[in-house]
C-alpha cells in the first residue's frame, strides 16, 4: 500500500491498517466503536465440515484481539465449480455456522465465486466497549506477555499434508484450530489488560515483532518447549516447514536477537499460525491474577516474556534454560 495516496482519515476512525493491528474500529454510538475485520485461506485441514469451523474461529479471532464482541458475519467463498462435489460445499458451510453459532454471531449472507482454488472465511464485524479497546500500542515496560495456545499449528498443517501425522495428534490439532478465543479476550478485558494480538500468520516472532514496535518497547521471550504442541520441533527439525516460516524469519529476523536459542526452538517461532492464541500484555500486578482466571476458564495459558526499555532490538530471545526445560 505504500504506492497509494494517503486518504483524509475520518476521526471516526479509532484504528486502521497503518498500525498493523488486527481489525480495524470506527467510534459509533455512545462509549462503544464498531470493529471490522475479514479473513480466509484454504483448506489446513482434510475434513470440509472441519475446514468450515477453523475459518470461522480464525475470523472471529482479530474482533476478539481487540477486547471486542463479534456480532455479525458474511461469508466469504471461493469454489472449483465441478471439481467438488456440492456435498463438500454444503459441510464447510455447515461447518461455519455451527462455529459462528457458538460464538454468538448471526451469519448474514455473503459472496461465491468460481475459483480453481478452495478458500473459505468471513467478513465479521463487532461492537467494543471505547474503554476496553485493545490494540497492539499498549505495552509498557515491565508488562507481562501471556500466550493463550500453544504454538506449532502450521508445522502440524504441513506434516498432515505430507501424510506424517497422525490420527490422535489431528484430532489434537483440530481442537485448537476450532477453539474460540473467546474465553482470552473476556478474561484479558476483566483483568485490566492493555494490550492483545492474535497470533496468526507472521508466527509469535511476527505478531509480537509489531507488538513492540507499535509500543516502543522490547519484548524479552524465554522459549520453553512447552509452549509448542506434540512433536512440533521433532517435525520442525526434520524439515515439515511451511513457506510462511521461511519468509517470516527471512522478514523479521533483523528485529530479533536470538541470543544463542537453539535453532530448531528460534525456527519454530517463526512458524505462521491459524486460529491462533491471544498474545496479551498486562501489568506485572495482574498477570498472575489473569493466569490464573485463564485455567479456571479452561484457558491454555503460559508466561512467554516481558516488556522491557526499547532496545536495538525489537525482541529478544533469552534460551539459556533450555536444557532443563
Amino acid at each position: 500500500m505504500n504506492g497509494l495516496p494517503t486518504p483524509k482519515r475520518d476521526p471516526r476512525v479509532l484504528v486502521d491498517h497503518s498500525t498493523l493491528d488486527d481489525a480495524g474500529v470506527f467510534r459509533w454510538g455512545k462509549g462503544e466503536a464498531l470493529v471490522q475485520t475479514a479473513d480466509f485461506f484454504t483448506p489446513i485441514v482434510d475434513d470440509p465440515y472441519d475446514y468450515g469451523q477453523v475459518a470461522a474461529a480464525n475470523a472471529v479471532s482479530d474482533v476478539y484481539a481487540m477486547g471486542g464482541r463479534p456480532l455479525t458475519a458474511l461469508a466469504l467463498l471461493c469454489f472449483p465449480d465441478g471439481q467438488l462435489p456440492p456435498e463438500v460445499l454444503q459441510e464447510i458451510l455447515r461447518g461455519g455456522q455451527d462455529k459462528m453459532t457458538e460464538a454468538g454471531v448471526s451469519v448474514l449472507g455473503g459472496h461465491s465465486v468460481r475459483d480453481p482454488e478452495l478458500k473459505f472465511g468471513y467478513s465479521v464485524t463487532g461492537v467494543v466497549q471505547r474503554r476496553h479497546l485493545l490494540t497492539n500500542a499498549g505495552a509498557r515496560r515491565g508488562d507481562r506477555l501471556l500466550l493463550t495456545k500453544p504454538l506449532g499449528t502450521g508445522v502440524l498443517a504441513t506434516a498432515l499434508k505430507h501424510g506424517k501425522l497422525e490420527a490422535p495428534l489431528l484430532r489434537r490439532l483440530t481442537r485448537q484450530l476450532t477453539a474460540l478465543n473467546r474465553r482470552a479476550a473476556e478474561a484479558a478485558v476483566e483483568f485490566g489488560a492493555r494490550t492483545a494480538t492474535d497470533v496468526t500468520g507472521f508466527g509469535l516472532i511476527g505478531h509480537a515483532s509489531q507488538m513492540a514496535d507499535a509500543s516502543g518497547v522490547t519484548f524479552v521471550l524465554r522459549p520453553r518447549r512447552e509452549w509448542f504442541l506434540p512433536r512440533v520441533l521433532e517435525l520442525a527439525a526434520a524439515g515439515e516447514v511451511a513457506g510462511g516460516l521461511k519468509k517470516n524469519r527471512e522478514f523479521y529476523g533483523s528485529s530479533v536477537d536470538e541470543a544463542g536459542t537453539p535453532e530448531t526452538i528460534a525456527l519454530a517461532l517463526y512458524d505462521p499460525q491459524t486460529s491462533g492464541g491471544l498474545l496479551i500484555a498486562i501489568p506485572a500486578r495482574r498477570a498472575a491474577a489473569l493466569a490464573t482466571a485463564l485455567k479456571r476458564r479452561r484457558v491454555w495459558v503460559a508466561e512467554v516474556g516481558e516488556a522491557t526499555a526499547r532496545g536495538a532490538r525489537s525482541i529478544v530471545l533469552e534460551g539459556r534454560d533450555l536444557k532443563t526445560a
